[in-house]
């Protein structure tokens, strides 16, 4: 498979390679403290060791939202899926329903959640190889970026979920390149069936409603392939009519250098908060605690008191009193809920401030400032190595997945056999 060409923010043109990693320097933005990333976790591309760095791979992406959907096809909502007969669904569910899945912080959006579903159950249907996938995937990935980079914050203030909502138009799109149709009307018709709701949050609805975009967009292609038009501009025009945000066609800003490699299996948002409590503990006893993060964090993880596991990952009280206790959470700490976590949340406050940025926390005990965050690790300032991919990949699907995109002609449904997906 050859190159695929892609202009970055940073303005310069870059090379991208199945397995490859490519290094690019982030402009214009504030560094988070103790950015940057240990050369030797960039093998490729020129590294100024002056300047932040970021490492860019579809295929870390891709293969960490395999590794997630082979650990939670057995949840109950990707059971739920896949009685329903759509394969589609049912991959778009297991790969989500951990919500340990990558994410594109400017949108708040998981770009692999509806997009790596297509890819690989399509390309597994018409016979593609991993190149094949990858570059499609790849091309849906951007596309879904881009519209929830324009859209936000106006999608998640107005109670909207941009995965599923902006996912549909990424899966037209992988379903185009495959299908050899016109991208624009498959979005166009996609974005006819498209949404998804902040209210899912915390329940088995986030994941399934992600799976439904995928299909839905799955669904516009064939449409489309088949003659069926809807005007792309009027349709972009009604999409900002109806949701209050900003549309935008792909652009050629590349949003895998904006993407999260999660590091834990809980929502985004509260990751910062996570990690200031680990950076803070042990703190004294009897001590009031107080985590502040940007109102839209705890817009995204707003429940005070969770009552199941689901409801645990998008609570930032529970997360930082299970972290005081325990160190951060791993899949397994949201089996049940953690007594001793529970008995902590009395003692932990979380405020908002606007003047933070969106991934950024601190904490303060008795008042004094202990710990803060600005920027988690997955994070492009600080992003996992190669090592810790790895052992995440390990810790979800066993030694199934290892090598698993090395080869661009590999078929695409051993991927799926792989991961347990057929």
């Amino acid at each position: 498979m050859g190159p695929a060409r892609l202009v970055v923010r940073a303005g310069t043109t870059v090379d991208l390679l199945v397995g490859e990693r490519v290094v690019l320097r982030p402009a214009g933005e504030r560094r988070p403290a103790g950015g940057g990333v240990h050369a030797s976790t960039v093998p490729y591309g020129t590294v100024d060791p002056s300047v932040s760095i970021r490492s860019v791979s579809y295929t870390d992406a891709l293969l960490d939202w395999l590794a997630c959907a082979a650990a939670g096809r057995d949840q109950p909502a990707a059971r739920a899926a896949r009685a329903t007969g759509d394969p589609v669904v049912a991959a778009g569910a297991a790969g989500h329903v951990l919500d340990f899945d990558d994410t594109f912080l400017p949108g708040l959006a998981h770009l692999s959640a509806p997009t790596a579903p297509v890819a690989l159950v399509l390309g597994a249907e018409l016979g593609a190889n991993v190149g094949e996938a990858l570059a499609a995937y790849s091309a849906g990935f951007e596309a879904m970026g881009g519209l929830v980079a324009a859209s936000h914050p106006a999608l998640y203030e107005r109670g909207f979920h941009p995965t599923a909502v902006c996912g549909a138009l990424g899966a037209a799109v992988v379903a185009a390149r495959l299908l050899d149709a016109d991208e624009r009307t498959a979005s166009s018709i996609a974005l006819l069936g498209a949404g998804g709701l902040r209210a899912a949050f915390g329940s088995d609805g986030k994941s399934l409603q992600v799976g439904m975009a995928a299909a839905t967009g799955l669904r516009a292609t064939r449409l489309a392939a088949e003659g069926a038009s809807a005007p792309p501009e009027r349709v972009a025009r009604g999409f900002e009519e109806a949701y209050g945000a900003r549309f935008s066609w792909p652009s050629d800003e590349a949003a895998i250098s904006e993407n999260w490699i999660k590091a834990y299996p809980c929502c985004l948002q509260a990751h910062s908060a996570i990690e200031t409590a680990e950076r803070a503990r042990p703190v004294p006893d009897g001590e009031p605690l107080r985590v502040t993060v940007h109102p839209i964090s705890l817009a995204a993880a707003s429940y005070r008191e969770p009552r199941d596991g689901l409801q645990a990952k998008f609570s930032i009280p529970y997360l930082v009193a299970y972290t005081l206790v325990h160190g951060p959470p791993s899949v397994e700490s949201f089996a049940t809920l953690d007594e001793e976590a529970l008995k902590g949340l009395s003692r932990v406050a979380v405020t908002s401030d606007p003047s933070l940025l969106e991934s950024e926390a601190r904490f303060e005990a008795g008042g004094r400032e202990l710990a803060r965050v600005e920027a988690a690790l997955g994070s492009p300032a600080r992003p996992l190595s190669a090592a810790q991919l790895a052992d995440k990949v390990r810790s979800l699907a066993g030694d199934d997945l290892d090598g698993a995109l090395d080869d661009p002609d590999r078929p695409v449904r051993d991927l799926l056999e792989a991961a347990g997906l057929t």
